[in-house]
């Protein structure tokens, strides 16, 4: 005789995934595409989340990187047909609001810094330092475009004109994917592209979020009191073996902290 097993339904599951720090391509702890995409797949993969939450907190870092890890975000979303909500803590500038705009909705703290949708780069000039020092900077190149912007020679016009339209071409992009994501939601407003950041609500109103809350409430309003979390992390490093290593995870915390400091964080 064949017993009847009544249908039985779980409690929806949202998987989190935390995405906290500088976004570069190496360093111990940063941001980038290969150090998330192990837990990203995982969060998107294991059963079948109602949702992805994702906690972010960075103030930014390498575009490509940014561009490579929202791209992921996106096409797991869709391949999972699963939801993703963002929810900033600290900050979402620049990079770390390319990522937060991969999300379907986007939820902010009332103090929570968003935007910063621009270009930067920064360096140092020392050859004055070096003449003074009756050192002579010598450089060799085949092709005149070879040697652009060293820091130890004189800064020439050509060379920053050439930067100008590489910081351009990355800043276009930056906007269309800002453009594709948030769509209508978006204020006309002349100042939205250029750097600034938004505090809170006025991210909301100028349409960088959804909405002021919180990654808990916010779920559970969205998918129930009953509603289950399921935290994913991503794996620590072990701690390096050599001095080179230490001191290169010496210099990424410090660039890390220079990042967050632009933001007075």
């Amino acid at each position: 005789m064949k017993r009847f097993i009544p249908f039985i339904k779980h409690d929806p599951v949202v998987a989190v995934v935390r995405l906290q720090g500088m976004i570069s391509s190496g360093g111990r702890g940063s941001l980038s595409d290969r150090s998330v995409a192990e837990v990203l797949d995982k969060a998107f993969s294991r059963g079948k989340p109602a949702a992805v939450a994702l906690e972010i907190n960075s103030p930014g870092g390498s575009p490509v990187q940014s561009a490579l890890i929202g791209s992921r975000i996106r096409r797991l979303a869709a391949e999972k047909n699963v939801p993703v909500f963002a929810f900033v803590e600290d900050v979402a500038a620049s990079g770390g609001y390319w990522i937060a705009s991969a999300a379907d909705e986007i939820y902010a703290d009332q103090s929570s810094i968003l935007g910063s949708i621009g270009v930067i780069s920064a360096g140092f000039g020392a050859h004055v330092f070096l003449q003074r020092q009756g050192l002579e900077r010598r450089v060799h190149t085949a092709g005149q475009s070879k040697s652009m912007l060293d820091p130890f020679q004189p800064e020439k016009e050509e060379d920053v004109e050439r930067l100008n339209r590489i910081l351009s071409q990355l800043h276009d992009g930056f906007i269309a994917h800002v453009k594709d994501r948030r769509g209508a939601k978006l204020a006309e407003t002349d100042d939205l592209f250029t750097g600034e950041v938004w505090i809170g609500a006025g991210a909301v109103a100028i349409g960088l979020a959804d909405g002021i809350g919180h990654l808990v409430p916010v779920m559970k309003e969205r998918f129930g009191d009953k509603v289950r979390f399921r935290r994913y992390e991503r794996r620590k490093p072990l701690l390096g073996r050599f001095g080179a290593t230490l001191l290169r995870d010496g210099l990424g915390e410090i660039e890390e902290r220079a990042g967050f400091a632009r933001f007075g964080l």
